[in-house]
């Protein structure tokens, strides 16, 4: 199967296709002409890295990963970098939380601003001017 047809079963771009065969992810057959050509499982292996890349795993991962789907036997040391990727996905989305909690505030604040939060409330942008507060004596004559 050609890299066009691949690509449009797969809901992928012909390019994706070329960059998991750059990382290792996908092989292919090439005619005496230079084309691509695809086993039919292909369709299948580009949706199941695709699903890995929308877990949040790096390719680097998904070649590491892919030998033991391929097998059917995982080795302790993928599952070790398996749990280590989760825990940088938790860790991230953890951060994400708390950025979104911080746009929450903020926009709380501006339909709802109060003195505490906002300078502008709290003294008028401008004030009368004062000759004793700036420390201008007055000399008045009679």
């Amino acid at each position: 199967m050609r890299i066009g047809e691949v690509a449009r079963r797969a809901g992928v771009s012909p390019r994706a296709l070329r960059y998991y065969e750059e990382q290792g992810l996908l092989a292919s057959e090439r005619t005496p002409s230079g084309q691509r050509v695809y086993a039919e499982s292909a369709v299948e292996r580009v949706r199941l890295i695709q699903q890995f890349l929308a877990a949040g795993l790096p390719s680097r991962t998904i070649h590491q990963v892919l030998p033991c789907v391929d097998s059917g036997k995982s080795s302790p040391e993928v599952l070790t970098m398996l749990a280590a990727e989760r825990d940088r996905i938790t860790s991230a989305m953890a951060d994400l939380a708390a950025a979104r909690d911080a746009l929450d505030h903020l926009v709380h604040l501006a339909h709802h601003p109060d003195l505490e939060h906002c300078p502008g409330l709290r003294e008028p942008p401008w004030s009368p001017y004062d000759p004793a507060s700036a420390g201008v004596v007055s000399h008045a004559t009679s």
